[in-house]
């Protein structure tokens, strides 16, 4: 039987984005992925479709699997020649009983490598703005476990040296022991004036940080109902947070925002969240497919010399267009004297980098606007062809058809539904766990709403976000009630309304 081979991975504190590039290739690779509570669960979308999955989350109070059980599962998927994954939040070494899985690994024979993550020792306060070392008042850490093992017949921790020390303490899973760890450092000579920090889910949108001193903190804990998972930060250092924190400054700092664009557009909406603080969780609600019938798109390419106008009222639209242009064996050359209309500025920009220059981008992205402004340029009896969604409305072809215009309306396209995860998104709205949602057109809302099952009371307290009046009028006639609407119906109006609906 071959063995197989097992990556101990470290996940990083909890931003996805933390985790190293050696770290999600392990992931991408993965016949079996045993993960923890604390990874990341966007992690998992890095995994291949036909990865088993396998939670082992653990917390101080319950556990699924005890670690001898994590050990022997990740023995028995060796065994069976899997390549296993196991991902474990912050470092597997730093308190992440990383070296008793590998003892484990090595006795029953399989090969392992370990691939270090960002602990949460340093990750943590440095997203609290609190470095654990800074060369006005401490050049030296020390990381301490704040929940020994409780078998051990006496501690380990040398109190005494801990608390004469001037370097900054960093104690891991300490909640529960908070009292008792203020206090042992007090006995043996810490300050009790000492500066203190607790910062609970770092690096997360929970994140919240609470600042006090070293005889009255396990109080203050109570009061403000902090719990793990926490880190706990003793020294000077914790000081400097006040002029130093810029993570929970972000304007979208806190918000947990769902993206229901298509996966190969997702990215630009995803990226503008985050870089203000936000996360983003990409629930993919559509996907670009073929046209039902092609003979329409290939009949008018055979036909383009007839045409005096072009319009394309999507990137979606710019793509397929040219795509099938090309497997036809043609090129921009059959465009020659054609004029060119695009429907806001990114589809302006898809049509120029195919190096034609567009004759008109309307105001206002609407049907209705775009017929207002073409009525002064298009003549009775021209034709146009209209290079768009299958599904799209029919204000703008009868309009045109109205004007004068012989209008070929041609589906170059069509929206399915996506390859969103029904069950992860349906848990995190149960879990209350989501601020807004963002819509980009009719499609993401109607396939979003089958994906919940029609259930609107899953949107309970998270606020809508809609990129224009037509995306809205969709939601709204399915029982959804929009928040705010992008006064510009782009991804950059998108993210100003978010930006307007929290300010504080």
């Amino acid at each position: 039987m071959n063995k197989g081979y097992v990556f101990l991975v470290g996940a990083g504190p909890g931003d996805p984005k933390l985790i190293t590039l050696k770290g999600s290739e392990c992931i991408a690779k993965a016949d079996v992925l045993v993960y923890d509570r604390l990874a990341s669960r966007r992690l998992l979308a890095l995994a291949r479709p036909d990865c088993e999955l396998i939670y082992v989350g653990k917390s101080p109070d319950r556990h699924t699997l005890r670690q001898e059980e994590i050990n022997q599962v990740l023995v028995d998927k060796g065994l069976e020649g899997k390549i296993v994954t196991r991902l474990k939040g912050g470092d597997p070494f730093v308190f992440g009983r990383g070296g008793e899985e590998a003892e484990a690994l090595l006795k029953a024979g399989i090969q392992f490598e370990v691939v270090p993550g960002i602990t949460s020792a340093i990750a943590v306060p440095a997203y609290a703005g609190i470095p654990v070392t800074h060369r006005d008042l401490t050049t030296s850490f020390a990381v301490i476990t704040g929940h020994e093992d409780p078998t051990k017949n006496e501690t380990t921790i040398h109190w005494d040296h801990l608390a004469l020390s001037h370097g900054t303490l960093v104690f891991l899973m300490g909640m529960q022991n908070l009292p008792m760890i203020a206090q042992k450092l007090m006995e043996n000579g810490k300050k009790p004036t000492t500066p203190v920090g607790i910062i609970q889910w770092g690096t997360r949108p929970e994140q919240r940080t609470l600042v006090g001193q070293l005889d009255t903190i396990a109080t203050e804990v109570i009061k403000q109902g902090f719990t793990n998972p926490s880190i706990i930060i003793v020294g000077e250092v914790v000081r400097l947070r006040e002029k130093l924190q810029w993570f929970e400054k972000k304007p979208l700092f806190g918000q947990r925002i769902i993206v229901t664009r298509a996966r190969h557009q997702a990215s630009e909406l995803s990226q503008a969240i985050e870089a203000l603080g936000g996360e983003a969780w990409e629930f993919p609600t559509i996907d670009i497919a073929p046209p039902s019938d092609n003979s329409f798109l290939i009949n008018a390419l055979n036909n383009l010399k007839e045409f005096q106008w072009l319009i394309f009222t999507s990137v979606n639209g710019v793509e397929a267009f040219f795509a099938e242009l090309k497997r036809q064996e043609r090129d921009v050359r059959d465009l020659i004297g054609i004029e060119i209309v695009a429907i806001g500025p990114a589809t302006k920009m898809a049509i120029e980098q195919r190096g034609l220059r567009v004759a008109y981008v309307p105001e206002e992205f609407r049907a209705e606007k775009i017929v207002e402004g073409l009525s002064s340029r298009i003549s009775t009896g021209q034709k146009v062809l209209l290079a768009r969604a299958e599904e799209a409305r029919d204000v703008l072809p009868v309009s045109l058809k109205a004007m004068g215009a012989d209008v070929w309306d041609v589906p170059v396209y069509k929206t399915v539904i996506g390859g969103a995860n029904r069950s992860e998104l349906k848990s995190l709205l149960q879990d209350k766990a989501v601020h807004s949602v963002t819509f980009t057109s009719s499609s993401t809302v109607r396939n979003f709403m089958t994906l919940i099952d029609g259930d609107v009371s899953l949107l309970d307290n998270v606020s809508l976000y809609s990129i224009g009046p037509i995306t809205s009028a969709t939601a709204q006639e399915l029982g959804l009630t929009i928040f705010k609407e992008a006064s510009q119906y782009t991804i950059s109006g998108l993210v100003e309304t978010l930006l307007e609906g929290n300010k504080p």
